[in-house]
């Protein structure tokens, strides 16, 4: 395959660093040419003069990252809503998108898919889940039953039976995966999981009524698709995010790589179960989301990433989230969800709701 061009927002983050490290290793296939991280301004500079890219710092960095460059591909890595401009602006310079910030297609899916669309371009998935239904599902949409998404539970699956003492240490301990502290807290509500089935909605063009939750603690499986003659695809691989990150930004060739390859007679067995409704309220709050349409998913996102980032400051308590995000959603004045400005006015709307 020819030599990609890529440019990785949100560099220095958790999947920024596994997508370097997939480079690294495949240098003759990948070529970085602008890396862009929102504070960590000297690993950023270090990086690029690794790979002999332009480096960007700052908040307005993956916006310029993308405007003042070309290439094939670009990662879209960063943090809550700070990816959406830097999306639409790569769409329409015709980059396909390598993507893991679930927010953009929260917050605006119909809008970036009707860009994508339009500009030709691709999305390419980042999230395992979605990797896994995306390597699923080379069909037409007419064939398929359901997606089933997987969870693994977080910290939280089983216990302790009063979360509303769960400390900011705790919730940032997952038991699988290494992430960034937004989305680590997110998998612990299952507010992440609820992204990934608005994300799944606009990826692959299917009914949220048509996505399944089940959690699976093992996170071998990262997601299954069911047709409508009943058989089901399952794609399984380690917990490790290069898999995913590596086929995103390989497609539609697959590289060899030196890392874990799966062992299931050492697995020993696979376990699946349907998530606790009042244990993760926020899957509920998602679907409410939904059903009151316009940009209530905007509001979702927005008091999510308020509430979240309140909590990791010590100033609510780990239930708080789901409640703010409920009391958001319920306050919300309706908002057209049919340009931009509509989606900030939404975001901002929400930010000024709970900050007074």
């Amino acid at each position: 395959m020819k030599t990609k061009r890529i440019i990785i927002l949100g560099a220095t983050g958790s999947i920024g660093m596994n997508a370097i490290d997939v480079v690294r290793h495949n240098r003759d296939s990948f070529r970085i040419v602008a890396l862009a991280a929102w504070r960590n301004r000297e690993k950023c500079e270090e990086l690029a003069r690794e790979f002999g890219a332009k480096a960007y710092a700052g908040e307005d960095a993956a916006l310029r990252a993308v405007e003042e460059n070309e290439a094939d591909i670009c990662l879209v890595a960063t943090v809550g809503m700070s990816g959406l401009r830097p999306t639409m602006a790569a769409i329409e310079k015709g980059m396909d998108i390598a993507l893991a910030t679930k927010e953009v297609m929260v917050m605006a899916g119909e809008l970036v898919t009707k860009a994508a669309a339009r500009k030709r371009v691709r999305f390419l998935p980042v999230d395992s889940e979605h990797s896994a239904i995306f390597q699923c599902t080379r069909v037409p949409n007419t064939e398929i039953d359901k997606l089933i998404l997987t969870a693994s539970g977080g910290p939280f699956l089983h216990g302790p039976e009063d979360l509303s003492k769960v400390t900011v240490a705790e919730a940032l301990n997952h038991p699988r995966w290494k992430m960034g502290p937004k989305v680590t807290i997110d998998s612990s509500t299952m507010m992440n999981k609820g992204f990934e089935i608005l994300e799944a909605r606009w990826l692959f063009d299917v009914g949220v009524k048509d996505i399944e939750v089940v959690v699976h603690p093992e996170s071998i499986v990262h997601s299954m698709v069911t047709f409508k003659d009943g058989a089901t695809l399952a794609q399984l691989s380690p917990p490790d995010m290069r898999v995913a990150i590596q086929y995103a930004l390989s497609w539609p060739n697959r590289l060899p790589a030196e890392r874990e390859k799966l062992d299931l007679a050492a697995i020993g067995r696979l376990t699946f179960e349907r998530p606790d409704p009042v244990r993760f309220p926020c899957l509920r709050l998602v679907k409410e989301a939904c059903e009151k349409g316009g940009c209530a998913t905007a509001v979702l996102a927005a008091a999510d990433e308020w509430a979240v980032k309140t909590f990791l400051e010590g100033k609510i308590g780990y239930t708080d989230i789901a409640k703010t995000v409920e009391e958001c959603l319920e306050a919300a004045p309706e908002f057209a969800c049919d340009s931009l400005e509509a989606v900030w006015e939404a975001n901002d709307w929400t930010w000024k709701h709970l900050s007074r």
